[in-house]
């Protein structure tokens, strides 16, 4: 009886509730289609790590573990049917390609493939090659803005697939051949700007060699820093902070710089979201995030607005293949203007739980920030579990419950009976 109750309770919460199917991918000559990874840009010469993030997750996700299958990775514009191997210039590893180092001709669109008997999922992205003589520095370049006066700490990006755990990071500005000097704080290899000042807007590339295979290969990284804000006067009593890099590992700064702030100017206001906002995302979809902030309208254009990933910029941090934040737009409202900036990430994983999400607004009247933390759904199986048991339990009870309540009891006259009898015998 209690078995048939727990199955009949166990179909009746899986029709109501139901199990939802994550959406079938599109086919495409047989084989399921992940969407494109985010283009990969860098310079010939370096070493060079593809790998495919979006498609990992995917496959990740959807527990696509087909017996016997290996990853498979080409490249869709060859005509021999290259395939590549663990050793040579280019390598494979697993879902990884390795250019030892990248060359020009390497550029092209590569695939990514998962297949066995039964099932394939396909992934792609598009490799663009440049040499360093003949591309501009700024198609190679993360953007990155500042406001005026803000305190600036940059970490050299997209190094996560090397091993640069005692190398020395250099930082060049511009066309600049000399090196900047390094400074006494912050994080090993970080570039630290005080005082963000018009004069430090520009091209900044952090070059370093790391060791793969008992061979040395170089890897440089650039991006573009914007300045906005009010301009100012320099004088000798207000200069221009100088730049510094840092090379001492576990130092963070803690000296305090001054802002420039305007006495008329009201600090930009968060409206939403909310300190605190938990966004609870199902792993494997998509995440738009808006940040919406109202300002004095005179003071729209010039509000910085951006979002910040762990404290890092998104195109510094470890989203920055998944992520991209969107055009900011000025809207008036009731009570001044409205500056919005939309933050896309474009696939979510396991790795994004508990991720801070930071949105900040600065212009002259000032600074405001809220954060945001991202928590993964539990899973619509851990939850049916989780019903089934409590369902066993209740009825566990309720059973034991009734057999007490309908357990056949004995009669007093007969058990009186039997007692007198006993008694007469043992005389």
């Amino acid at each position: 009886m209690v078995c048939l109750f727990l199955m009949l309770m166990v179909v009746t919460i899986t029709c109501a509730y139901g199990i939802p199917a994550l959406p079938p991918l599109p086919i495409k000559d047989g084989c399921n289609q992940v969407e494109s990874e985010l283009t990969m840009v860098r310079l010939a010469g370096e070493a060079v790590i593809l790998d495919f993030p979006i498609f990992m997750s995917v496959v990740k996700k959807r527990k696509i573990v087909p017996p016997a299958a290996k990853y498979q990775i080409s490249k869709t514009n060859q005509t021999d049917g290259i395939v590549f191997h663990h050793e040579g210039r280019v390598q494979q590893h697993d879902e990884q390609l390795w250019f030892l180092p990248a060359q020009a001709s390497d550029s092209g669109n590569y695939t990514c493939t998962y297949r066995n008997d039964s099932y394939c999922v396909t992934g792609n992205i598009t490799l663009l090659v440049y040499e360093s003589t003949s591309v501009d520095m700024t198609q190679l370049s993360h953007p990155l803005d500042a406001m005026m006066g803000e305190e600036l700490k940059v970490f050299c990006p997209s190094l996560s697939r090397f091993n640069y755990t005692y190398t020395q990071i250099d930082w060049y500005k511009d066309s600049s051949p000399t090196a900047l000097q390094p400074g006494r704080e912050g994080n090993r290899g970080s570039l630290i700007i005080p005082a963000v000042r018009r004069p430090h807007a520009g091209l900044y590339t952090c070059k370093l060699t790391v060791l793969i295979n008992n061979q040395q290969y170089k890897v440089s990284r650039v991006f573009k820093l914007q300045v906005t804000g009010p301009e100012y006067e320099i004088t000798p009593s207000n200069p221009v902070p100088e730049v510094s890099t840092t090379s001492d590992p576990g130092l963070l700064s803690t000296k305090a710089y001054r802002t420039i702030n305007s006495l008329t100017a009201q600090p930009p206001v968060i409206i939403s979201p909310v300190t605190g906002t938990v966004l609870e995302v199902s792993p494997g979809s998509g995440l738009d995030l808006f940040c919406q902030v109202q300002t004095e309208c005179q003071m729209a254009d010039s509000t910085l607005v951006t979002w910040l990933v762990n404290g890092q910029s998104v195109e510094l941090s470890y989203l920055e293949r998944r992520a991209l934040q969107g055009e900011k737009r000025v809207t008036r409202v009731s009570k001044g203007c409205q500056v919005e900036l939309k933050l896309i990430i474009s696939v979510i994983t396991e790795e994004e739980e508990k991720t801070e999400m930071k949105c900040v607004a600065q212009n002259a009247g000032g600074r405001s920030e809220v954060v945001a933390q991202i928590q993964l759904e539990d899973s619509p199986f851990t939850w049916l579990i989780v019903a089934v048991v409590a369902v066993f339990f209740f009825l566990t009870v309720v059973s034991v419950f009734i057999y007490v309540l309908f357990k056949p009891k004995r009669k007093k006259n007969m058990d009186y009976f039997l007692a007198r009898q006993n008694s007469t015998f043992s005389v």
